[in-house]
């Protein structure tokens, strides 16, 4: 018998243009309900025509698919690029190969159940547990730029569209395999309606009740607003220490925000991108010249409060290592941080440290392990340290007082439960720093400024989000994107976010879905571990 192979090529490649697209081009979102059936279709064909060694197609259609989406990563460090995606593109694959390996031991629709609660068992475990974590590609993301369909991500976070994009896939699949192959015809009129509308409703019920949360939705001005102005000073961060000192950075920064102020006095938050400076040692804040420049053009806007990012430091005068992420510094050890601080004209500041961190550049994972290895490489990896909990800064008003709100730096925007933290600290509005030039005009940075949709849907708090070269936003409850800066230009917004002290379903139970897939995984893993012990039944 021939082997199929050309079909199986078309099929992957198929599935990996059908994933690819809702995060390359706007509002495709839907064409995820979808994608995976080609590559379903491949993995009958080759169980039907007896074809061997299946995960060379399984594995070159995960490849496709994170290449095509996040090939940009290659801009910024091209061993670290190529990694992410054969190092997801291999925990995909193992996903389905777990799969296959159930559909020989396990009956009728189980091994399908197993292949989606694995999968989405495997993003929980990557966006909550993992230290080696890569989450940009999970399935719930593929909404990002397709808001007016995904408002209930209220009550079931970003894992609430991976299990309806499985769902959506194993349905269509499961109907598609029943008319080609007959038995659909053979089922009672009764069992037809049933099928058929099951699937419809899988599909379309989503759409539905987010139109109906769209048109009735009410953003929450119960507390007020505060006045927000963005600055995106637009600096080349390969060249941000090379052509311009850091004072010079300070003087652009700082007569960016005195244009945009009015001239009477002006109460609100003005904030500054991730890292804007690196000249501040936590031992003494005060001498930094940075530090200082900021407090004394603060004594002459009384009203502000200014919010920006700084790569931190702080020195330990002992001969024993403070932790195991430390660096030798003189006679001592110096640990540094991705910051953000808050602060106005009395002096005063608050301070988060970025716990999401970046694994290579930011990160030494699981350092027990790798820190020696590092060492001996010369200390090439990231030592960032983060806080071991989430904390909110605060916005000190004249009118209203201290007012929480949240930072997340960076990277952090990408995890929904983690930013649910923020919100539990008394956040009431968002802020999101950060600095995306690294990959150059690509679909990263535009990705990543539209997973700041979804905090807004899960956490229903007004963002204000700050880039370094762009986007930078205000962001409503919505999620919709009220007013932007273009890439790579020197601008300023100015804008309200409003003030709320809701909390959302997803906020107070947090991730649900994902917990009960979870259990569910481990339970069809029992059962598949007990079945490959026992002998199999002769037929």
């Amino acid at each position: 018998m021939r082997k199929p192979y050309g079909t199986l090529w078309i099929l992957v490649l198929l599935s990996a243009v059908l994933m690819s697209l809702p995060w390359l081009v706007p509002h495709l979102g839907f064409m995820s309900l979808f994608g995976f059936v080609p590559l379903l279709c491949a993995d009958r064909v080759a169980d039907q025509r007896g074809v061997r060694r299946f995960w060379i197609w399984h594995y070159s259609a995960f490849v496709l698919w994170n290449a095509a989406t996040t090939f940009w990563v290659g801009n910024a460090t091209v061993g670290g690029a190529v990694f992410a995606i054969l190092a997801n593109s291999l925990q995909m694959s193992l996903v389905f190969g777990l799969f296959r390996l159930s559909k020989k031991r396990l009956a009728g629709v189980l091994p399908y159940i197993f292949l989606m609660t694995a999968w989405i068992a495997w993003e929980r475990w990557y966006m909550v547990s993992a230290q080696i974590s890569w989450p940009w590609l999970v399935l719930g993301n593929a909404f990002a730029r397709s808001i007016k369909t995904i408002q209930w991500y209220e009550f079931t976070g970003t894992l609430g569209g991976s299990f309806w994009v499985w769902v959506s896939n194993l349905s269509l699949f499961g109907l598609m395999v029943s008319v080609l192959e007959g038995t659909f015809f053979r089922w009672n009129n009764f069992s037809k309606l049933c099928s058929l509308l099951g699937t419809v409703l899988v599909i379309c019920l989503p759409f539905a009740a987010s139109a109906h949360l769209w048109s009735h939705f009410e953003e929450d001005r119960s507390l007020g607003s505060v006045e927000v102005i963005i600055a995106q000073p637009d600096f080349d961060p390969y060249q941000k220490f090379e052509s311009m000192t850091q004072d010079q950075q300070n003087t652009v920064l700082l007569e960016q925000f005195d244009a945009a102020l009015p001239d009477s006095a002006w109460n609100g938050l003005l904030i500054a991108p991730e890292t804007f400076t690196g000249d501040i040692f936590l031992n003494d804040v005060e001498n930094s010249a940075t530090w200082g420049r900021f407090n004394g053009f603060l004594k002459g806007h009384p009203g502000a409060n200014l919010l920006f990012g700084a790569s931190t430091y702080e020195i330990f005068n002992q001969r024993s290592a403070p932790s195991l992420l430390a660096r030798p510094y003189g006679q001592g050890w110096i640990e540094s941080h991705n910051s953000a601080f808050v602060t106005d004209e009395s002096g005063r500041y608050d301070l988060f440290h970025k716990s999401k961190l970046v694994v290579g550049t930011e990160l030494t994972p699981y350092p027990e392990v790798f820190v020696p290895i590092d060492d001996k490489l010369g200390g090439v990896m990231g030592r960032c340290m983060g806080q071991d909990h989430i904390s909110a800064l605060n916005y000190s008003g004249p009118d209203a007082g201290k007012v929480p709100f949240g930072c997340a730096i960076c990277y952090e925007s990408v995890y929904p439960e983690y930013c649910t933290g923020y919100v539990r600290e008394g956040a009431q509005f968002m802020t999101i720093i950060t600095n995306d030039a690294w990959w150059g005009d690509t679909p990263g940075y535009r990705q990543h400024a539209s997973y700041a949709s979804l905090r807004a849907i899960e956490l229903r708090r007004d963002i204000a989000r700050c880039g370094n070269t762009g986007i930078s936003a205000f962001i409503s409850q919505r999620g919709e994107f009220l007013t932007r800066t273009h890439w790579w230009q020197r601008e300023t917004l100015s804008g309200r976010v409003n003030r709320s002290d809701r909390e959302t379903f997803f906020v107070r139970h947090g991730d649900i879905v994902g917990r009960v897939c979870t259990l569910a995984f481990l339970l069809l893993l029992s059962l598949l571990l007990v079945s490959l012990f026992l002998p199999r039944r002769s037929r």
